[in-house]
């Protein structure tokens, strides 16, 4: 059964591939999605497959790419929208 979360990455997150890398991470994972720079300066992301892949997902959100510096990384309940693919909202 799917499971979905929003997730909302503070820190130095945006400048930092962190967009490129959560989709090649996603791929990997089996995770479907998007994720977005806000103009806060922070990265959000909708997450999205089995439970287990989303959990590490998420794991994975919390300290990112190597150049990036996560402070905080927020998570919410979010209702299954059925994405079939990872991408990289604008």
């Amino acid at each position: 059964m799917a499971t979905a979360v929003t997730v909302k990455i503070s820190g130095r997150v945006q400048g930092v591939a962190f967009r490129w890398y959560a989709v090649q991470e996603a791929q990997r994972l089996g995770v479907h999605g998007w994720v977005r720079n806000e103009p806060d300066e922070s990265v959000a992301a909708h997450l999205e497959g089995d439970e287990g892949d989303v959990e590490a997902m998420v794991a994975w959100c919390r300290h990112g790419p190597s150049a990036a510096v996560v402070r905080d990384v927020a998570v919410t309940e979010a209702r299954p929208t059925g994405a079939s693919s990872f991408e990289i909202r604008y």
